[in-house]
């Protein structure tokens, strides 16, 4: 007798290869159940149609948020609006969308935003991440930098927005997140540090500050002096929520895009 046979002539080789054959359908099916966890049921972008549910369907996956602020499951919060002011290029998913309104309050193309939660980004202890330099731990800007708090801010069509009244930092990074500029107006909004560039702090400043008497100031060429305006002001003051944060960066982004008709045209 031959000792290779189980069962008549089912043998050893013939039940590892169905163990693992089995072995693999069932990892197929866990993989692709695990990776509908998130994002399904699909919905139709032009019609919002929810599309029924399939054998891979699996149940919600739930985040533990820190600093006790309990669970979140991403399926449970409200759905997107899908009636945003613009219509399609042409009907077929997946046309662009021309803008009918002010894109850069709509939160269209770069402009847009997501619906982030309503709370400040915090540090690993618990405190605000990006706060008033002078409300950081102990954050100063060096003296060999400039301290920029007054200097003008000049905007995309080259006027003289306001002034630059105060500095924003990450307090986990430690750097500028932020500049606060109250314009002529007498309102205050946040303009991020990527797209602020200073002027009139370069190598000859430093070493030859009396010969070399350029102008300085902060230019910031995202959008036009009238469009700082309309910045997404903060609920609270001193405090900028993760939800606050993505409006006011993807109001300056959009604003390279539709700041003028003539950015919005080809290049070529």
């Amino acid at each position: 007798m031959n000792h290779a046979y189980i069962v008549g002539t089912f043998d050893v080789a013939e039940l590892a290869f169905l163990l693992f054959l089995g072995f693999f359908i069932a990892l197929v099916f866990y993989l692709n159940k695990e990776s509908r966890r998130e994002g399904y049921p699909l919905e139709d972008e032009q019609t919002g149609k929810i599309h029924p549910g399939s054998l891979f369907d699996t149940g919600k996956k739930t985040f533990r948020l820190p600093n006790g602020r309990g669970t979140y499951v991403p399926e449970d919060v409200p759905r997107d609006d899908i009636n945003v002011p613009a219509v399609q290029a042409f009907n077929a998913a997946g046309a662009p969308w021309v803008p009918t309104g002010n894109p850069m309050k709509d939160g269209m193309g770069p402009a847009a935003w997501a619906n982030r939660a309503k709370y400040p980004d915090l540090t690993y202890d618990g405190r605000p991440r990006i706060v008033p330099i002078a409300n950081s731990h102990e954050l100063v800007v060096s003296p060999e930098d400039p301290q920029l708090i007054g200097w003008p801010v000049v905007a995309a069509d080259g006027v003289t927005v306001g002034k630059v009244s105060d500095i924003w930092v990450d307090q986990a990074e430690h750097i500028i997140r932020y500049l606060e500029v109250e314009t002529n107006s007498g309102k205050k909004v946040l303009a991020p540090m990527m797209v602020a560039v200073v002027h009139g702090n370069g190598l000859l400043d430093a070493l030859l500050p009396i010969v070399d008497d350029k102008p300085k100031f902060v230019e910031i060429d995202a959008i036009t002096s009238a469009q700082f305006e309309d910045v997404p002001s903060l609920e609270t003051p001193g405090i900028i929520t993760r939800y606050e944060e993505d409006r006011v960066q993807a109001y300056y982004g959009g604003g390279y895009l539709y700041a003028t008709p003539e950015r919005a045209e080809p290049w070529l």
